[in-house]
């Protein structure tokens, strides 16, 4: 059995996909984008600093930051060099063996679908506040979950809805409007930025550090720099779902390398400087609020930026689900392929060139949730699902260049190994700032995707046949 387990993918096997090929270096930038840039600039950004990091939440997000930067060469490089649509998974099972595999891909899973669930509440409180100023709210039973006194949260559903169908007719449909709402978001947050650099107060830096670097509250929270670095990675979430379109870019071993660094250097550089802006205009102490962004505009009198922003916020949001759902599918369409799922999920529309079964299956089940379940609270469970698949691709970088060194890469990650074993340092670091109870629930679903996989995976394993 064991050798069962630990058996590996070739690299190259073949296999026609049908999926299409007709995403850009461009399109693949902008998908990046689409998926880094929401929740984490327009409202954890105000959370970390309000209770863990104060000012010093700039240094929480290039902590993060300079973990994914390493993450994000090693995704590089096994993009390039070995291909396929199932981001870490495809590249753990040519390096580790289908257990490991498999592991990673039920993190995955995890980590893609309770994003996509947890971000359609939050678009939902904005949707819904854009619809009140307009006299047009929806009654309160109808934007909540059972668990919060409503029926059901109808706009967290309606826009997953909404995304399947964008998603069945196509990829590039769904990157064009991607690129359509990115520059929109970005437009919100430089008018953010040109009022902001007039109106910082340097006081409000002071103290810059004043949760320190890391501490544990009676409570079992945690606050500090390092805590809230932990906190703020869910805003670097996404960035390795452009490797999930290799098998839909132009010309993947180079365009995807592009895509991934591209879009994370320009994500953080702009989460430095909207997050510094943020703590100079205001008081750290006034930001634990849902849109800190908008609510700072509101308290410095500009009202109608405050509006503008809101709308960036949704426009933000909607991206990051769209992505993070597309990425969800191809993984899935992925393990299905190699047997690890039901052959079901491996069918191409012939028309639309899509995965059309795996997207109305996930896209229903993720808005039945968001609709009935309040998801927020489970940011910190897809950060550590997030940080365990980055650790494994730092080392997949370093194993497969001792097991297979001649292998062309057409990218190659520098400084080897240093890098990758910073980015496992780093990433590794992160997971041990995350709270027990995010521990105990990450080991219960691990256990859970070990009895699938011994139950039914292994021995429906292509390589098994």
């Amino acid at each position: 059995m064991s050798l069962k387990i630990f058996r590996t993918k070739p690299i190259a096997d073949g296999e026609s996909t049908g999926l299409k090929r007709c995403l850009s270096a461009f399109d693949l930038t902008l998908l990046g984008v689409g998926a880094i840039i929401g929740t984490g600039i327009f409202v954890l950004t105000g959370i970390a600093a309000a209770h863990q990091s104060g000012p010093a939440v700039v240094l929480s997000f290039i902590i993060s930051g300079v973990a994914c930067a390493f993450a994000a060469l090693a995704y590089a490089e096994l993009a390039a060099a070995v291909g396929g649509c199932g981001s870490a998974y495809g590249y753990s099972y040519v390096a580790f063996g289908e257990i490991v595999a498999w592991v990673i891909g039920w993190i995955l899973l995890l980590e893609y679908s309770v994003s996509v669930a947890a971000v359609a509440n939050g678009w939902s409180g904005y949707f819904n506040n854009a619809l009140s100023a307009m006299g047009m709210g929806l009654p309160e039973a109808l934007t909540k979950s059972p668990e919060l006194g409503g029926i059901i949260n109808l706009p967290a559903s309606a826009i997953i809805l909404t995304l399947m169908g964008l998603l069945i007719v196509g990829i590039k449909q769904s990157a064009q409007l991607n690129t359509a709402m990115v520059f929109i978001k970005v437009l919100t947050i430089s008018v953010f930025i040109g009022i902001a650099m007039f109106n910082v107060h340097p006081e409000n830096w002071h103290p810059f550090m004043p949760f320190g670097w890391f501490s544990t509250q009676p409570d079992g929270s945690t606050t500090g720099v390092l805590a809230g670095a932990s906190l703020v990675f869910f805003a670097y979430v996404g960035f390795d779902a452009v490797s999930t379109a290799v098998e839909e870019a132009k010309d993947p071993q180079r365009d995807v390398p592009i895509g991934i660094i591209a879009s994370l250097v320009f994500c953080t550089v702009i989460y430095i400087i909207v997050s510094g802006l943020l703590t100079g205009v205001v008081p750290y102490t006034e930001l634990g609020v849902s849109s800190p962004v908008a609510h700072a505009l509101q308290l410095m009198g500009y009202n109608w930026a405050s509006a503008l922003v809101s709308t960036g916020v949704i426009a933000g949001l909607t991206t990051v689900m769209l992505v993070l759902y597309y990425g969800l599918t191809r993984i899935i369409f992925a393990m299905s392929r190699d047997g690890l799922l039901s052959p079901f999920f491996a069918e191409v529309n012939h028309k639309t060139h899509t995965p059309v079964r795996v997207i109305v299956i996930t896209g229903l089940i993720m808005s039945v949730a968001a609709g009935l379940l309040p998801l927020g609270a489970l940011a910190e469970l897809v950060n550590i699902g997030t940080l365990a698949a980055f650790v494994l691709v730092c080392l997949g970088v370093i194993v497969l260049r001792v097991r297979q060194p001649h292998l062309k890469r057409p990218f190659k990650n520098p400084f080897n190994p240093l890098f990758p074993i910073l980015g496992m340092i780093s990433c590794g670091g992160l997971m041990a700032f995350l709270p027990e109870s995010t521990w105990l629930r990450f080991i219960v679903w691990l256990t859970l995707g070990v009895i699938v996989y011994f139950t039914y995976s292994m021995r429906h394993s292509k390589l098994a046949k």
